[in-house]
């Protein structure tokens, strides 16, 4: 795949007539929130507007989103059509996601899957792990492995199964392995950044239009310790 720079900054992975994937970097926004600061949807757009020449307003649909505090890869749609059967990819879990962290405290097991129940809390926007069923808790399913021990820290790649609010965060943190950077989730203190080490590093899926198995893999953030995974 190749990479485009341009004077957005924006990290492009792969683009067609009907999707784009960029890479995010730490603290982009993926759609518009109560913050009011400007999307990656709204860059994306202006990147499109600008590369082509495109008069009026772009269409640009958002398929997912990845927490602000994270990096790595997202997905929109540029067309209606394509948009309507991403969004049937990635309901029917169709899709298979992986990502990397790195976190402090090396997992008791070098790989495992982790079936928790989380609850979500709105008002201090986490999520609790479970080890068993509680009100209002939803099954969270991931697996784990060791991807490379590092000086202090461990690198683990993740497949998730379901896809629950905060749920690597919540599940890692859960086995006492929080992700590093993550205060919300037990981390003991912050990334000069203020991200945290999680990182959707690659995504397989049938493309929307084409139907082609397609892989995607985003480069990990430019930074010493991810650079030495």
């Amino acid at each position: 795949m190749k990479t485009l720079t341009n004077k957005s900054n924006l990290n492009v992975l792969y683009e067609d007539n009907h999707i784009i994937v960029v890479n995010k970097r730490v603290g982009d926004i993926v759609q518009g929130d109560k913050t009011g600061d400007k999307p990656l949807s709204e860059v994306v757009k202006e990147y499109i507007k600008d590369k082509y020449n495109k008069p009026g307003e772009v269409f640009l649909g958002v398929v997912h989103r990845l927490d602000r505090p994270t990096t790595g890869i997202v997905v929109f749609a540029r067309t209606s059509k394509a948009l309507t059967r991403l969004n049937e990819l990635f309901k029917n879990r169709e899709t298979q996601k992986t990502y990397w962290a790195i976190v402090k405290n090396r997992p008791e097991k070098d790989s495992a899957e982790l079936l928790h129940y989380l609850r979500r809390n709105e008002k201090t926007n986490t999520s609790k792990a479970f080890a068993k069923e509680v009100p209002e808790s939803k099954m969270a399913s991931l697996d784990y492995k060791v991807l490379k021990v590092l000086n202090n820290y461990t690198a683990l790649e993740i497949n998730l199964h379901t896809g629950r609010h905060h749920q690597i965060r919540a599940q890692l943190s859960a086995i006492g392995s929080p992700i590093k950077g993550d205060l919300k989730y037990g981390a003991d203190r912050s990334n000069p950044d203020g991200g945290i080490c999680l990182h959707a590093r690659k995504l397989m899926l049938i493309h929307p239009v084409t139907k082609e198995g397609m892989e995607i893999i985003a480069p990990v953030p430019d930074d010493p310790l991810w650079k030495s995974v």
